[in-house]
C-alpha cells in the first residue's frame, strides 16, 4: 500500500496553526541536508510540503508502489528493505545522519518511479513530504541545495551498490556452501572409514606376523617380497589404473591358479592381488621358495600388507581432497590477502572456481574443456571481487546447460592484456533480452534460484578493473569474453 495520509497529513494551513512557525523552521534547520539554507527558502519548502506521522513499525511504501515525494525526516527513522525475489532484505536505515542527511524517497534527478523495496517506520516517525513537481522550482530557488541532494542520492546509490556486492558475495558463498559441505563430507567420511579399517589391519598384522614367524621363513624371502612390492608400486604409479573389466579378469586368473594348486580361502587374496602389479609368475616364485605348507601364511600376510598400503594411499587421497578444497575456498574468497590490489594468476583462480563448482558440474555430468595460453602473466586485481566474476558466469552457464553439456574455458594473453572466454552449449540467450542481462535484479531463473544481481555485479567488478566484456549468444553456443588489463597502474597512468 502507498502512504496513507488520511488522518496523518496536515495540510499547510493546519500545520501553521498546529505548530509554531519558528519551531517548524527550527526543525528544518536541524536537518543535516538543509544546514545553511536561508530561512526564507526553508519557509518556501515548508509551504509546499505535507506533514505526516507514522507509528513504530508502520509501513510507508510497499515494493513496486509509485513514489513521487521526497521526505525530510523531522523525527525518528525509516528502515528500507530491498525486495529480492519476494524476500525482504535489510539494506539501510534513513535518519538525520551524515550518510542519509535526513532525506529519503525520490531525490532530484533520480530515475526512480517505483520503490524497489518496502519501508517501515522505526519509532515515531515525523516528516515533511515534498512532491517532485516542485524540484525544478527549488533548483531555480537554491541550486546549491539541489546539488547537495544529488550528492546524497549518489552516496545512497554507492552505498546500495556496496551492499548489493556484499549480498551477492554472501549469496554466492551460500550457494557454494551446500555443495562444498557435500564435497568435504565425502572425504571426511572416507577418512573415518579408512581409519577404522586401518586399525583392524594393524591388529591383523600382529597375528599374521606371529604365524609367519612360526613357519621359520627365511628373512631373505621377506626382503625379496619387499623388493617386488617396491618395484610394482613404481610401475603402478607410472601406469594408468586398470579398468573394472580388466580387474575382474585378473581376479579370475588368480582364483583359477589358487584352485589348480589346491589352495582354498583365497578369494580375498585374489581381489587384493588383482589391483596390484603382482603376477602369477611372482606367486610361483614365492611358492617354490617356501613350499606349500608356508605359502598361504605368506599370502595372507602379503594381502594384509598390500591392503594396508592401499588404505594409506586412499587416506592420502581423501586428506588431499580436503586440503585442495580448503585452499580453493581461501583463494577464492581472498582470505589470506588484503582487499587491496594484488597480483593473481587467472588460471589458478579459474581452476579454484571449477573446484568449488565441481559438485554442480558432476550433478549435470558436464564436461569441461580448457585451452589455456602459455606464459600467462599475473595481473593486478581485487582478487576476491574478480573471483565473483568467474563464479557468476560459470554458475550461470552450468544452470543454462542441459545434462551432459560442455563447458569450454579459453584464455589468450600478451604483455598488456588477458582475455578469458567462457563458452557453454546451452540453449542461448534470446536476442530480445540480451541487452538486459546486466541490469540490476533482472533474471531469467526461477523464483528463489537467482537474485538478478549476479551479472550486475560482474559488470561493476569489471568496470572497477577497467575491463571489457562481450557477450555473443546463439542456440548451442553462448560466449562471455572478458578482457582484463595486466597492470591497473598503467591504465591509470594512460587515463591521466
Amino acid at each position: 500500500m502507498t502512504i496513507n495520509y488520511s488522518n496523518r497529513i496536515l495540510n499547510n494551513p493546519i500545520l501553521k496553526n498546529s505548530m509554531n512557525p519558528s519551531a517548524a523552521i527550527d526543525e528544518l534547520r536541524n536537518i543535516i541536508a538543509l544546514r545553511g539554507v536561508p530561512d526564507e527558502h526553508l519557509q518556501w519548502i515548508l509551504d509546499r510540503s505535507e506533514y505526516c506521522e507514522f507509528s513504530d513499525g508502520e509501513m510507508l511504501y510497499k515494493t513496486g508502489e509509485p513514489v513521487d515525494k521526497m521526505m525530510f525526516i523531522l523525527e525518528g527513522q525509516l528502515s528500507f528493505y530491498m525486495d529480492i525475489n519476494g524476500r525482504l532484505v535489510y539494506y539501510l536505515t534513513f535518519g538525520n545522519d551524515e550518510l542519509t542527511g535526513g532525506v529519503t524517497g525520490v531525490l532530484p534527478y533520480s530515475r526512480m518511479v517505483k520503490t524497489p523495496g518496502t519501508s517501515f517506520a522505526v519509532g515515531k516517525l515525523r516528516g515533511l513530504a515534498f512532491h517532485k513537481k516542485y524540484f525544478h522550482d527549488l533548483e531555480n530557488l537554491n541550486p546549491e541545495l539541489i546539488q547537495r541532494l544529488i550528492g546524497y542520492m549518489t552516496e545512497r546509490a554507492r552505498y546500495f551498490a556496496t551492499i548489493q556486492l556484499q549480498h551477492e558475495k554472501v549469496s554466492a558463498l551460500g550457494k557454494l556452501s551446500a555443495g562444498i559441505a557435500h564435497e568435504l563430507n565425502n572425504p571426511a567420511a572416507a577418512i573415518t572409514r579408512i581409519s577404522s579399517e586401518l586399525a583392524d589391519r594393524l591388529i591383523s598384522n600382529f597375528k599374521l606376523t606371529r604365524e609367519l614367524l612360526g613357519q621359520n621363513i627365511n628373512p631373505e624371502l621377506i626382503d625379496y617380497i619387499q623388493q617386488i612390492m617396491l618395484q610394482k608400486e613404481n610401475n603402478l604409479s607410472s601406469q594408468k589404473k586398470i579398468n573394472a573389466l580388466a580387474r575382474i579378469n585378473r581376479e579370475d586368473e588368480f582364483n583359477d591358479w589358487f584352485e589348480q594348486n589346491n589352495f582354498t580361502d583365497a578369494q580375498k587374496i585374489s581381489e587384493t592381488l588383482s589391483d596390484s602389479e603382482f603376477t602369477i609368475k611372482d606367486l610361483e616364485n614365492i611358492l617354490s621358495s617356501v613350499g606349500s605348507d608356508s605359502f598361504m601364511n605368506i599370502m595372507h600376510w602379503l594381502e594384509n600388507l598390500l591392503s594396508s598400503e592401499k588404505i594409506i594411499t586412499d587416506l592420502e587421497d581423501a586428506s588431499g581432497r580436503i586440503s585442495k578444497l580448503v585452499h580453493a575456498i581461501k583463494s577464492h574468497v581472498h582470505m589470506d590477502r588484503s582487499s587491496d590490489l594484488n597480483y593473481t594468476g587467472i588460471h589458478h583462480d579459474l581452476e579454484n572456481t571449477l573446484t568449488l563448482l565441481g559438485h554442480k558440474l558432476r550433478e549435470k555430468n558436464i564436461s569441461v574443456e580448457k585451452s589455456f595460453c602459455n606464459d600467462m602473466p599475473e595481473i593486478e586485481a581485487y582478487v576476491g571481487d574478480l573471483n565473483q566474476v568467474w563464479t557468476n558466469i560459470i554458475d550461470n552457464a552450468i544452470y543454462a546447460m542441459p545434462n551432459g553439456g560442455k563447458l569450454r574455458i579459453e584464455t589468450s594473453c600478451d604483455k598488456r592484456k588477458v582475455i578469458v572466454r567462457i563458452i557453454d552449449n546451452g540453449p542461448g540467450i534470446p536476442k530480445e533480452i540480451l541487452s538486459r542481462i546486466f541490469d540490476p535484479f533482472f533474471t531469467t531463473k526461477k523464483v528463489g534460484e537467482g537474485t538478478g544481481i549476479g551479472l550486475d555485479i560482474v559488470m561493476r567488478v569489471l568496470k572497477q578493473h577497467n575491463a571489457d566484456i562481450k557477450v555473443n549468444s546463439e542456440p548451442g553456443k553462448t560466449s562471455f569474453e572478458i578482457c582484463l588489463p595486466v597492470s591497473q597502474k598503467e591504465v591509470m597512468i594512460e587515463e591521466r
